[in-house]
Formats: structure tokens, C-alpha cells, sequence
């Protein structure tokens, strides 16, 4: 079989949903779409895309129906209408939302008949249809491999599994590492800025520390799983000690310190706790309880 003859609906042609669109007519697969302002599908239709007058129409097209829009509201409205009919369609919804609203939507599609996949996109549109993009994908494994070829035509596809949420969660989770490294990175740069060391001086320092971090993971993960946190490396009241020594330091040049005050809080709560004799990790814990006001 030939997967490139596989017709694709893609609803919603923002940047994101035209990108996603453009990959799949590059990979050559017959490809339909639609959205509120038409004249986003121009060149689209250009090169070759066929533009749906109606969303009903768009999803008669093919069996399998892309959905990038602004949130799941506007999911809901689109579909929901009377004269729009689910029954024997897969719809992969790739529209940002959290974990509870792609399970909720998910029941909703399926009581109107559809198959239905959730999905995060980690990547920007120029990079759609290439391996930097990592599409994640949760729901039925069935119905991601029956269009498992298909979607691979967007970039590098992950099925993560059967909970809809799943791909909602690891796609907030991947913000949390992104920001975090950011931030971690702006911090040491304001710091070394005040002796006059720039971005760029700094920036390859910063890719080693933040590597050479990475390669903790693993290990740290498995103290996290079997719940034991023995200090091979260093104990978390030690660490205490030198989030202190940042923020003191980051006080004395007149640098905002409020990130390094906030995660000692969150260490000095785990080591009164009885905790400051165990490893970093333990601070699961801590990450793992609802926000303090």
C-alpha cells in the first residue's frame, strides 16, 4: 500500500495548521482543508490542497482529520454542530489544552463516533515535516498505528499511550524542563554580566552544566520510582547551603534572587521535614504537593 495516497483533513490553518498541512501535501498525500478566514488556505490551494466550504465537508474528504485550532472550546463548537457528522472518523486533535480537556473531549468525539487521538506538538512551525519536530500522540495504540505512516510526514511521531492526557502532560512537563533551563541560564548571566562577562562568553559553559545535569537523570529517576533517596552524590542540606551562597551572591551585585529564594524555601520546608540527610530528588516531595498561596 501506498501511504502517500492516504487523504489528510487539516482544520485550522493558523501558522501551525498550515505548516502541518504543507507537510502532509510535500509528502504526497491528496489533502484537504478549512478554516473560518479563507483566504489562509491560499497558498495552500496553490500548492494543491483542495479548500472544504464547510467543516462537514472538510471531514467527508478522508478518514483521518487533523484538528490545530485555538483551543478546545473551539473544538466543541466546530463539530458540534447537527450537520456535522463523526461517525467513522479518527480525529487527532493537536490543539493545546490540559490533561483534563483532552480526556473530556475524548469521550465527547467517541460518543459522537469518531476515533479519537490527543496530541501535543514540540516544535515550531518552520520545523514541521522534519525529525526536530516531536509530535506526541495518547489514546488508542490501534488507532495510532492504523495512521501511525501517515503522521509521520509531520516530523518524529510518539505514541505515549492509552490516557488521552498523557500528551497534554508531557507537553506541559517539557515546558517546565524548557523554561527552567532558561531561566536557570538568565539567572547565571545577570550574575556574570555584573563583571562584565557576556551571553556569549557564558553560553558554553552554561551547555556543559546544563549537560552534565541531564546525565543525573536516570539515576535520579530511580530514586524517585523506589521512593528511597540515599546521598551518593550530595546531601540536600548541602545543597541548601549553597543555594544560599546564590543568593546572598546574587544580592551583593544587585541581581533579582527570587527563583533561587523560592527553591530554597521548597529545601528548607523537605530538610525540616527530616529530609536534609537525603539527595536532591527527595525534593519531589515537595514539587509533588498543591501551591502555597
Amino acid at each position: 500500500m501506498n501511504t502517500t495516497d492516504t487523504p489528510v483533513t487539516v482544520i485550522g490553518l493558523g501558522l501551525m495548521g498550515q505548516a502541518l498541512a504543507g507537510a502532509f501535501l510535500k509528502a504526497g498525500h491528496p489533502t484537504t482543508v478549512w478554516n473560518r478566514t479563507t483566504s489562509k488556505a491560499d497558498a495552500l490551494v496553490a500548492a494543491g490542497a483542495r479548500l472544504a466550504p464547510t467543516v462537514g465537508d472538510a471531514l467527508e474528504a478522508g478518514s483521518l482529520t487533523i484538528i490545530c485550532v485555538t483551543d478546545y472550546q473551539a473544538v466543541r463548537e466546530l463539530f458540534g454542530a447537527s450537520d456535522v457528522g463523526l461517525d467513522g472518523t479518527t480525529l487527532v486533535n493537536l490543539t493545546s489544552a490540559d490533561s483534563a480537556q483532552a480526556r473530556e473531549t475524548a469521550r465527547w468525539a467517541e460518543q459522537r463516533g469518531a476515533r479519537y487521538l490527543d496530541g501535543a506538538i514540540m516544535a515550531v512551525p518552520p520545523a514541521i515535516g522534519t525529525a526536530e519536530a516531536v509530535i506526541l500522540h495518547s489514546g488508542s495504540e490501534a488507532d495510532f498505528e492504523a495512521h501511525e505512516a501517515t503522521l509521520d510526514a509531520l516530523g518524529t511521531v510518539t505514541y505515549l499511550g492509552a490516557d488521552h492526557g498523557l500528551a497534554s502532560l508531557y507537553d506541559v512537563a517539557g515546558l517546565a524542563m524548557m523554561w527552567s533551563v532558561l531561566n536557570a541560564w538568565l539567572q547565571g548571566t545577570a550574575l556574570l554580566r555584573t563583571a562584565g562577562v557576556d551571553a556569549a562568553t557564558y553560553a558554553p559553559f552554561a551547555q556543559r552544566i546544563a549537560a552534565g545535569v541531564a546525565e543525573w537523570l536516570p539515576g535520579y529517576a530511580r530514586q524517585i520510582d523506589s521512593g528511597s533517596f540515599p546521598a551518593e552524590v550530595s546531601a540536600l542540606e548541602t545543597d541548601a547551603r549553597a543555594m544560599a551562597h546564590l543568593i546572598e551572591e546574587s544580592e551583593a551585585v544587585g541581581v533579582n534572587a527570587e527563583l533561587p529564594r523560592l527553591i530554597k524555601a521548597m529545601a528548607d520546608r523537605s530538610i525540616a521535614a527530616g529530609h536534609g540527610g537525603e539527595q536532591y530528588p527527595v525534593l519531589i516531595e515537595e514539587f509533588g504537593k498543591p501551591s502555597r498561596d
